[in-house]
């Protein structure tokens, strides 16, 4: 409590001081004009004289440091982008190729199926290549690719470029699903008050029933309406009774069990969902067991599962961990709800933090395309993938705004090469 008081009392003094000290300074300057012209006279010579002959004082830290010039410069350069950013984002979506499809026209290759996009977090491309952490997970994804090809199921893998890395996992999901690249809050925030077409809008319009499925959703979000969704489910309506995990939400198969129990019983028709799961999420908590799908009920299930020992938390072991725990809870899914009827997507929207990638570490994700039925796969056979759910270094890298359109003509009846 002290120490918040402090805090409290110093966020609120340092802007006062400041502004007192400047006025005081004002106040000295205009008191003795001569004297202060012929100084910063001199001092903005000096300035220049030590930027061209490169004078540093210590090794490595010149005098006269361009760096402030050039932030001055980058900030103005990015003023000038975002004014420029709206009119660049109409052009784009003026130029949409699929703005007037009508419906009977469009994902006609997938009528009668379920088609989940689920988006692992945090689950980059350090997570298959990086040498501490590939081992277990290559090993997971391999595992799984025999598992459901052995069960009837075929997938094919690449890589996307995401939009961000980090962090801001709604502008990757926006960049997916509106084929427009999404990488700063400004973008966004143009896009999603547009009425340009979303893959979820394209299978809404196609007859598709269509969920937005967002675990961690505890208030308003007006934005959900660009994504045209006929549910939303958000954790009050998820209905979760257990421990709440990672990024304060249910594990991934609780979000996974309760969507198939609301959205894909017996009887209904086919729907179209966008699944963000959180597990994988900072702070990277532990992570909960995998328990039988018929005894996850309301979530009671997991009290008393999350481990006391928190010494892992935010550790390259606890990412491991958590994404190793989201797939498997993925391909457990499949093996027990999947049918000739079921397409899944899954995909991570960003690389993980630089304290699990390092400071040179790309944007690449992995995704996969996993279905029972082959003529599913046959229709994206023109794309190159690999087969099963690991892609390995020399798989094919997409930008992700490129998908949406790929995936629309790959599944529509106007391509015949399904590119």
């Amino acid at each position: 409590m002290g120490a918040i008081a402090l805090a409290v009392v110093a966020a609120l003094a340092v802007p006062v001081l400041v502004t007192l000290s400047a006025r005081r300074l004002a106040r000295a300057a205009a008191a003795h004009r001569r004297v202060t012209t012929r100084a910063v006279t001199a001092l903005a010579a000096a300035w220049v004289v030590c930027a061209v002959l490169g004078a540093q004082i210590v090794p490595g830290l010149p005098v006269a440091a361009d760096t402030v010039a050039a932030d001055v410069f980058d900030r103005a350069r990015q003023v000038r982008a975002g004014l420029n950013d709206k009119e660049t984002l109409n052009t784009q979506l003026a130029g949409d190729p699929f703005r007037e499809v009508p419906g009977e026209r469009m994902l006609t290759a997938l009528r009668g199926k379920d088609v989940l996009f689920t988006f692992v977090e945090s689950y980059g491309r350090v997570a298959l290549e990086d040498p501490e952490l590939a081992p277990e997970v290559d090993a997971v994804l391999d595992g799984g690719t025999r598992q459901l090809r052995a069960a009837g199921y075929g997938s094919r893998s690449a890589f996307l470029t995401s939009s961000t890395t980090g962090g801001g996992s709604w502008l990757a999901h926006a960049t997916l699903m509106s084929g427009i690249r999404t990488d700063n809050q400004l973008r966004y925030t143009n896009l999603v008050r547009s009425d340009h077409l979303t893959l979820n809008g394209a299978f809404k319009r196609a007859g598709w029933r269509t969920a937005l499925v967002m675990p961690a959703l505890n208030r308003a979000w007006p934005e959900a309406a660009f994504f045209e969704p006929d549910t939303l489910y958000g954790a009050k309506e998820l209905g979760y009774k257990g421990p709440l995990f990672s990024f304060s939400s249910p594990p991934d198969q609780y979000t996974l069990a309760e969507f198939q129990r609301r959205e894909r019983g017996p009887g209904r028709t086919p729907v179209m969902a966008e699944i963000p799961l959180l597990s994988s999420h900072l702070p990277w908590t532990p992570v909960p067991p995998l328990v039988g799908w018929d005894d996850i009920g309301d979530g009671s299930v997991y009290k008393g599962t999350a481990r006391a020992d928190r010494s892992a938390e935010g550790t390259r072991e606890a990412y491991r961990q958590a994404v190793v725990y989201s797939l498997r809870t993925l391909i457990s899914y499949v093996q027990r709800y999947g049918d000739e009827n079921l397409v899944l997507v899954f995909l991570g929207d960003h690389q993980p933090a630089r304290t699990i990638t390092g400071d040179d570490a790309g944007k690449d994700v992995p995704i996969t395309v996993v279905a029972k039925d082959p003529a599913v796969l046959d229709r994206i056979a023109g794309w190159g993938w690999q087969d099963g759910l690991n892609p390995d270094p020399q798989a094919p890298v997409w930008p992700m705004e490129s998908f949406r359109d790929r995936f629309l003509r790959a599944f529509g009846p106007q391509s015949t090469t399904h590119s």
